[in-house]
């Protein structure tokens, strides 16, 4: 598992994993700003990494990343929202409800 990178021209958030082969495979996560919140609109992991939990890992990468830069998460896709479910110690990076205009 690599660091965690951001792409904000892209909105998005990425990390590498080792595929079964030993390849680079992705998790990501698309999302939309505004001011120091981010609605993580999507969460996607490449097929060959589903069910060995990377998309969990990489998604306590994220809440990690959030907290070193004061930012808020604000969790729009299905598995986002059901990861902080099982994961209420992450709630401290959750924003508050509150409509989100995209800022694409």
């Amino acid at each position: 598992m690599k660091p965690i990178r951001h792409d904000p021209e892209a909105h998005r958030f990425e990390q590498e994993f080792e595929g079964p082969n030993g390849q680079p495979l992705l998790v990501f996560a698309d999302y939309a700003r505004q001011g120091e919140t981010l609605a993580i609109l999507h969460v996607e992991a490449d097929p060959a990494l589903r069910g060995g939990g990377a998309a969990g890992r990489f998604m306590q990468s994220l809440v990690n990343e959030a907290r070193d830069e004061g930012l808020k998460l604000r969790p729009v896709c299905g598995y986002a929202a059901a990861w902080f479910r099982r994961h209420p110690e992450a709630a401290g990076v959750l924003a508050h409800s509150r409509p989100l205009r995209n800022e694409r």
